[in-house]
């Protein structure tokens, strides 16, 4: 369904140049949960980013359903992707109720039935009528995020960018957000392509995983061989051996 092909990003330009992806290539099947997995700085948003046109100056290819993406945000673009940001309170305006929030896309794309549609997401992501007129500050983090989530999804996209969703919430809310990203999956068949720094977050909810350092994928496996271990390449290795738990296994 999503073919990356040599996805190339630089910033500056001359002696200043800073190439930040290097020739970027990976495929995620229809339905599949892939997840983009490295240190601090080693590409892993900006792929997002250009994927979302958020960048715009990229090269190389993308390509959705066998067509290409262009690099410009347009509104069938819009109805296809849509991305969940890390930080719920900075990604929703301060002054915006859940309401706009949710109502403004339909707006936007002539989309009617817009009080039945509010509804509907709200419960979808797990919150009643009464978080409908809320603001951002009035909702804990992991509300604020079901928030997020409901937003990216009013507009019935086919995939999910997913921009370390969990990375702001307390553990325990973590495993909330998670659970419902898998059922969202499963009950719409919803392509993801998730990016994180918690590798037990990749074996939770992505079928692969791609690995990157200094902009570039240096390994893709199957997210169970980060638990067994076998077939890694150095740098993988290295981030596998760095979560492992007291126990010796791979943190989960």
């Amino acid at each position: 369904m999503i073919s990356v092909e040599k996805l190339g990003l630089a910033f500056g330009s001359g002696a200043d140049l800073h190439k930040v992806l290097h020739e970027v290539s990976f495929s995620v099947a229809e339905g599949e949960a892939f997840g983009l997995v490295g240190e601090s700085g080693s590409g892993k948003s900006t792929v997002l980013r250009c994927m979302a046109g958020l960048y715009q100056h990229w090269q190389g290819r993308i390509e959705i359903g066998g067509r290409a993406l262009g690099r410009k945000i347009y509104r069938e673009r819009c109805r296809l992707v849509q991305m969940v940001f890390q930080d719920p309170y900075g990604s929703l305006h301060p002054r915006h109720t859940v309401n706009t929030a949710l109502s403004e896309p339909l707006h936007i794309h002539g989309i009617g039935d817009v009080d039945a549609r509010v509804g509907q997401i709200l419960k979808k992501v797990g919150l009643d009528a009464s978080f409908r007129y809320r603001y951002p500050h009035q909702m804990s983090g992991g509300q604020r995020q079901r928030v997020a989530i409901a937003r990216a999804l009013i507009l019935e996209p086919r995939i999910l960018l997913l921009d370390e969703p969990t990375s702001a919430l307390d553990v325990s809310v973590q495993a909330e957000i998670l659970n419902l990203l898998a059922e969202l999956r499963e009950r719409d068949g919803l392509t993801y392509i998730m990016v994180t720094h918690d590798l037990g977050v990749v074996v939770h909810l992505c079928d692969r995983v791609g690995v990157m350092q200094h902009g570039r994928i240096v390994d893709v496996q199957p997210s169970e061989a980060l638990v067994v271990g076998h077939g890694l390449h150095p740098y993988t290795r290295g981030l596998v051996d760095a979560t492992r738990d007291a126990t010796g296994r791979a943190a989960a």
